[in-house]
C-alpha cells in the first residue's frame, strides 16, 4: 500500500495503529559502531519485559533506508541509538505516521513507547513533553 503521512511524505507501507502493530517499534543503532550495542541489547530487553515486540534493524544501509523497512513492515516506532546517546543517555524516538522525531531519556523509552502502543499517550503529548529533534551531524 502506498501510505500518506500527514506531513505529506509519500512512502510504501502498512500503516497499522499501534495497538494493532505486531512488532511495535524498531531499535535502530545509527551504525555498526560496537559502542551502540550494550544500548541495543538493553533498550530491546528492557522492550521485551514490558511485553513490546520489537524489532533490531542494524542491517547495512542508511538509517533513511532502515526507517523505510521498518515503515514497509508497518513497525509505528523507531528507537534510534546514536552517538548523542553514549554522551546525553538519551535517544531519538521517531513516529512513522508523521516522520517526526523527539529526544527522550534512555530511562525513559520503554514506558513511553508502552504508552503510546497501549494508546495512553497521544504522539502529540510525546511532542510536548520531549523536545524535537531535527538532525545530527554525522561522527564517524
Amino acid at each position: 500500500a502506498v501510505v500518506s503521512t500527514q506531513s505529506g511524505h509519500y512512502g510504501r507501507g502498512l500503516n497499522l495503529p499501534p495497538l494493532i502493530a505486531p512488532t511495535k517499534c524498531s531499535v535502530l543503532p545509527l551504525s555498526n559502531s560496537p559502542e551502540f550495542i550494550p544500548y541495543v541489547e538493553d533498550l530491546s530487553a528492557a522492550l521485551r519485559k514490558l511485553g513490546i515486540p520489537n524489532k533490531v534493524e542494524d542491517s547495512s544501509g542508511s538509517i533513511g533506508r532502515r526507517y523505510a523497512r521498518t515503515d514497509e513492515l508497518g513497525i509505528p516506532f523507531g528507537i534510534t541509538i546514536d552517538f548523542d546517546t553514549m554522551k546525553e543517555q538519551s535517544v531519538t524516538v521517531r513516529d512513522r505516521n508523521s516522520c517526526s522525531q523527539i529526544r527522550v531519556p534512555v530511562s525513559d523509552t520503554p514506558d513511553l513507547i508502552n504508552k503510546l502502543c497501549t494508546e495512553q499517550m497521544t504522539w502529540g503529548v510525546a511532542k510536548e513533553k520531549y523536545p524535537e529533534f531535527i538532525g545530527q551531524e554525522s561522527n564517524n
